[in-house]
């Protein structure tokens, strides 16, 4: 291949950890021996902008005059002095680079305060008296939310750490609003972008510069950047992809967005890029590219005459994060909740265990679209391979697996290729809350690892969860997420207000569940998101099936995938965000379960009609599973001896030694099979072949022993079937 290739993730997207799309890529990219660079350009914009030289800069270029707004920016204006001071230093420990500076931020006297620390937590009972990192870390990220809202109201409207111009992307139908923004003088914030773009451009020297965005709030930058290149690179050509295109932009006609880009591809990018670069390269014409809108005779054409197949999971390479300041990336604490952290405090390496969803059939998702619909999934070998393989490159063991939702089977594969490796890692990702999680598959995970899992408990009604054809219903949901959190995992859930035909009495029966799950701890975070009409779900493609009718299902010549609908058998589901939104952040900090639903609303609504024990209940019950011939058994407890003068088997595990008095011809058994059992053998032991090793052994009764109180202490300290 002729072409040098720039890779860009344009402002903003995350703070702590890079966006892992254009690392795919590269990873790919590498495999085919193609020349390519990388940035995220959203993270260079950040540091530039909150440091010392970029803060004079910018409270310089403000006259006082010009502060006529809130009293909020008002104040930070007059202290900018202070701004400007300390922020070098509250990046640095932000970066982990100097972590003694936690002490003088939780004083309290070091840093100035806006209106983002009038209602901060009681540090001390959020973080105990020892967590001084973590609440400096929290202190440290309201300072910065001050300064992001003083830039919002006096400098840049767009601005805002994860998303840029984010308003003018979302349901898009024309492109009027974006192309007239575009067309507006650069920012304060696009000025930085430009001139950062403009020292990689002059570094790197592509020929195809490729931007990935994955949500509305980096649209505007990508075609911002797009229109300097244009203007001031003219030879290089620009490709955009990317989940927002995916999704977006699978009808678009407007031929003035291709002012500012060449080509949109669609879906997986490996194979349309290779295609892109053929034609670049001369050797295919314009309408043998892969899933990839152009210009042809100034009419905006959709190419995909190729018929070079999709990479498959197993050869789409190890992603490649060199290029990017990895050091750099900032672990901020929005709030003191362990949960709700993981997104934006620490730098984890992101993997995918299976492309697409191995469930594939809820109603509300684009299960029409090639990322959902095309499951397919990499064996357990090739996926540990690949964390090695980053764990070398970055010196980082936290690994987030961005799956739909991770495949229970696969999981367990994964976890068990983690403990024969021994290899130490921390990872989480998402999953279903299906039945395959037994207590044994979560502790079993647990030890290669896995500290936290978020799905989707969605409505938590199961009239509506069937609707929903999420396959699971509030009683599984809570013993998974109970046999979760016994086993030390963390569980987050998405919830879900306003589906189709919800009434104001499901909505509050929905609240009941999870107060009841919080208070029972069997969830540490949760979210609630408003039901949004896509044109690739179910939802939206067959409204009528779901009694609601949509307002605007003609794709506008840009955008097209929300759907305004109304549904009239439903409930006002607007009256109940707010309400939803505060009786959950008190959930999640453990307080107010007593309190009644009408307390979170200011209008009236039912009373709940759900028994105040149903989730108790429901933990109470006996989980009925039975061991089958063909389960694994695998030991994770620690090295066995049996001391045969006092007939005790003796279990080294981390925290104590564990005695279990035994006969003597069971607890040498034991010792030989359970050192056998563990997850590193070759041959892993199934409770027949247990079995049949037992009956060789001269000993009898093996039911009797296997459901015995000396199994049931060793299932107890580390026996797991499986």
């Amino acid at each position: 291949m002729k072409q040098q290739i720039l890779l860009i993730s344009p402002p903003f997207t995350q703070l702590n950890t890079p966006y892992p799309a254009t690392a795919y890529l590269k990873g790919f990219l590498n495999t085919q021996g193609v020349s390519v660079h990388q940035m995220d350009l959203g993270m260079e914009t950040i540091l530039a902008l909150f440091s010392k030289d970029g803060l004079e800069k910018l409270f310089g270029d403000i006259a006082d005059s010009a502060i006529a707004g809130s009293a909020n920016a008002q104040r930070i204006f007059t202290l900018r002095e202070n701004y400007i001071n300390t922020i070098d230093p509250v990046i640095r420990f932000l970066q982990d680079q100097d972590p003694t500076l936690a002490y003088l931020i939780s004083e309290r006297n070091f840093l100035p305060e806006a209106s983002k620390f009038e209602q901060i937590e009681d540090l001390e009972w959020a973080f105990g008296t020892m967590g001084i990192r973590d609440q400096a870390r929290h202190i440290a990220t309201l300072y910065l939310e001050d300064l992001s809202d003083f830039i919002t109201e006096v400098v840049d409207p767009h601005f805002g750490f994860s998303r840029y111009a984010e308003r003018l992307g979302m349901s898009a139908h024309s492109f009027d609003a974006l192309y007239g923004e575009l067309h507006k003088p650069a920012t304060y914030i696009a000025e930085i972008m430009l001139a950062l773009l403009k020292q990689r451009i002059e570094e790197y020297k592509p020929s195809l510069v490729c931007f990935s965005v994955p949500f509305p709030g980096n649209l505007f930058a990508a075609l911002k950047c797009g229109q300097w290149l244009k203007q001031h690179y003219p030879d290089i050509r620009i490709g955009m992809g990317g989940g927002y295109p995916n999704t977006e932009l699978r009808s678009i006609s407007d031929a003035r967005v291709f002012q500012f880009v060449d080509y949109i591809s669609l879906d997986d990018g490996e194979a349309p890029m290779m295609e892109l670069l053929n034609y670049l390269d001369g050797h295919i014409d314009v309408s043998m590219l892969k899933r990839t809108f152009c210009l042809v005779d100034s009419v905006v054409t959709y190419c995909n005459g190729s018929l070079r197949p999709d990479v498959k999971q197993e050869n789409v390479g190890t992603p490649d994060y060199s290029d990017l300041p990895l050091k750099g990336y900032l672990s901020v604490i929005q709030l003191p909740n362990p949960m709700h952290r993981l997104w934006s405090d620490g730098r984890w390496n992101k993997l995918t265990m299976a492309h697409g969803c191995y469930w594939g059939k809820c109603t509300f998702c684009d299960i029409s679209l090639d990322y959902i619909k095309n499951y397919e999934a990499s064996s357990a070998t090739v996926i540990v391979d690949r964390m090695e393989t980053l764990i070398e490159q970055t010196g980082e063991r936290g690994f987030h697996f961005v799956d739909e939702a991770a495949p229970p089977a696969l999981m367990k594969a994964v976890a068990l290729e983690i403990l024969s490796r021994k290899l130490v890692v921390t990872w989480w990702t998402n999953i279903r809350f299906e039945k395959s999680f037994h207590f044994d598959v979560c502790r079993l995970l647990a030890a290669s690892g896995c500290i936290a899992v978020s799905g989707g408990l969605e409505v938590a009604s199961d009239r509506l969860l069937q609707l929903i054809a999420k396959g699971v219903t509030v009683e599984q949901v809570a013993r998974v997420t109970d046999y979760f959190n016994r086993a030390g995992i963390m569980v987050h859930a998405y919830l879900m207000y306003g589906f189709p035909t919800q009434t104001a009495q499901e909505t509050i029966d929905s609240l009941e569940v999870v107060r009841q799950m919080f208070e029972q701890n069997i969830l540490q975070s949760a979210f609630w998101h408003r039901f949004a009409m896509t044109a690739h779900s179910p939802v939206g493609m067959f409204p009528d099936k779901f009694k609601v009718k949509t307002l605007n299902p003609e794709a506008g010549a840009f955008a097209h995938n929300d759907l305004d609908h109304d549904d009239p058998s439903g409930g006002q589901h607007h009256l109940f965000s707010a309400g939803l939104k505060k009786s959950l952040y008190n959930y999640m900090h453990g307080i107010c379960f007593e309190l009644p639903m009408q307390s979170w609303f200011d209008h009236k609504v039912p009373e709940t009609s759900l028994p105040p024990d149903l989730i108790e209940r429901y933990l109470a019950r006996p989980d009925g599973r039975e061991t089958k011939a063909t389960d694994f058994v695998i030991w994770i407890g620690g090295p066995v001896t049996f001391d045969v003068v006092r007939s005790t088997l003796s279990i080294a595990a981390r925290q104590q030694t564990i005695d279990i008095r035994c006969p003597q011809s069971e607890g040498l058994w034991l010792v030989e099979v359970l050192d056998a059992m563990t997850p590193e053998r070759e041959t892993p032991s199934t409770y027949r072949s247990l079995q049949e090793n037992y009956d060789l052994n001269g000993l009898h009764d093996f039911t009797l022993f296997w459901y015995g109180g000396v199994m049931e202490e060793l299932k107890r300290v580390g026996i797991l079937v499986l």
